[in-house]
């Protein structure tokens, strides 16, 4: 019967079915030629897993990186991160990957990454004289960016796939986000240094010290936002009156260019660890700040954008949800049967060695990211995965970012690479010349891998500081 149910699954995917529907059919499959399960069980268990307060936080933040994107702050980003890195050598590679950590910070996702920012920074740099395999190569990697550093989507459902606080798990993707950049920007430099690339743009003082004092600025209104929500006798209204007034009257007084971009990562991180918010209400949080910037203050949206961004939204919020109510009938046949506890008493036979175990997971992840799409990989993987890193001792929150690296690199791997795909389109190239182009940027991604797999603490030193151990 196990044998059926995995069959099912497989011969399903051969024939070219989306694999929501091979999980549904599969499972169905299974209920019906056991006939010790109600066919009903499908639709009830489908409406549960999708049934989670968590989950809200999914079409807010898909609603966010569209808000983005269409409101032009993608371009403010840009051109913030050109007066920032743009006089280095190699200057438009690594404008590419700090444009991505600042966007990571608002969209959550890769693919809006690569198709909002990643359209800009290959037009620049093709128009700038980089030949268009390295453009789309550090384009690709850094749009793996977006669903490491918080907010993250993935992040979301394997938190509500394995009961794991998501705000540890946001907090958790910081430092390694950060880590990810930096072996990036280190492969640029190299390329750079090799290929003989110059500076993109002049080096000017003042123009860096700009930049400078804008991140300054954002550092010190983090650091207001932490006072004014820890001093509880000033009415909300009040702490978030003079919050918006104070940002607002900087962002006049200085002209800055992406000021109030880059406030959003710290409302949302500042939001859920000073307990204003729920990680699922930092999503709402996001698309009212997102509504607020591109309405009122930059004035780049009007009600004709809101209504396509809107069914883009609702568009791509379907498909995820559907994934996951699809993967979640899958599981639960997967684990009522004990095929999860098989499983784990046989990996647990090769080696009961938590270095081994995150080894051989690597691996296979690895694999999956190759042939599954990142929220279907989720979704019927964690309840496999859970047991068997409980009984090695190995931290969920750990876990979590080292899942979620292994499938974002998958994004970047045929045949199912979303990101291959959408920069392939954006290039102008083929798909043979994309996956080429692509692959010497696996290094960094890799390296980081191997970081965060043995050295836990570069995930876990964060959350265990402001959440505690």
């Amino acid at each position: 019967m196990n044998s059926l149910l995995l069959g099912g699954f497989l011969a399903a995917l051969s024939t070219g079915l989306p694999i929501a529907l091979a999980m549904m059919l599969a499972s169905l499959l299974y209920i019906w030629v056991s006939g010790s399960i109600p066919p009903l069980t499908v639709v009830h268990r489908m409406v549960g897993g999708v049934d989670s307060f968590p989950l809200l936080a999914v079409p807010f933040f898909i609603l966010a990186g569209n808000l983005m994107n269409s409101a032009g702050i993608t371009n403010r980003i840009y051109n913030f991160a050109l007066a920032l890195v743009g006089w280095l050598k190699g200057g438009l590679g690594h404008v590419n990957v700090v444009g991505s950590v600042v966007f990571a910070g608002m969209s959550g996702t890769a693919i809006a990454d690569a198709g909002g920012l990643g359209t800009i920074e290959i037009k620049a740099m093709k128009d700038h004289g980089y030949p268009t395999e390295f453009a789309l190569g550090i384009t690709a990697a850094s749009a793996t960016l977006g669903p490491i550093i918080p907010p993250s989507l993935p992040l979301v459902i394997y938190g509500v796939q394995a009961n794991v606080s998501i705000g540890k798990l946001f907090v958790g993707g910081i430092v390694p986000g950060v880590v990810m950049a930096l072996f990036m920007m280190a492969m640029v430099a190299y390329y750079a240094h090799v290929r003989k690339y110059g500076s993109d743009i002049a080096f000017s003082w003042s123009r860096m010290g700009r930049a400078f004092f804008e991140l300054g600025f954002v550092a010190v209104t983090a650091v207001a936002l932490y006072y004014l929500w820890s001093h509880e006798e000033l009415p909300g209204w009040m702490r978030f009156g003079a919050l918006l007034l104070g940002t607002m009257a900087a962002d006049r007084l200085f002209r800055f260019e992406a000021y109030m971009a880059l406030l959003t990562p710290v409302i949302l991180i500042g939001g859920m660890s000073t307990g204003l918010f729920t990680p699922t209400e930092a999503a709402v949080a996001a698309v009212a700040w997102a509504l607020f910037l591109g309405l009122a203050w930059y004035r780049t949206l009007n009600w004709r954008m809101l209504v396509k961004i809107s069914m883009d939204t609702i568009e791509t919020t379907a498909v995820v949800l559907f994934i996951v109510a699809a993967a979640s009938i899958f599981a639960w046949v997967l684990t009522t049967t004990q095929v999860t506890e098989a499983i784990g008493n046989w990996v647990l036979s090769i080696s009961d060695n938590p270095l081994v175990f995150l080894l051989l997971a690597n691996v296979f992840l690895l694999f999956v990211g190759c042939f599954m799409e990142t929220i279907a990989a989720i979704t019927i993987l964690v309840p496999v995965f859970m047991p068997i890193i409980a009984k090695l001792g190995i931290d969920p929150v750990h876990f979590g970012l080292v899942m979620i690296l292994n499938l974002m690199i998958g994004l970047l791997t045929p045949p199912v690479g979303m990101v291959l795909f959408i920069l392939q389109k954006v290039a102008r190239i083929s798909f043979e010349a994309t996956v080429k182009a692509v692959l010497p940027w696996m290094a960094p991604l890799l390296v980081t891998l191997a970081v965060i797999t043995y050295w836990p603490q570069v995930t876990l030193w964060l959350p265990d500081l402001l959440y505690g151990k």
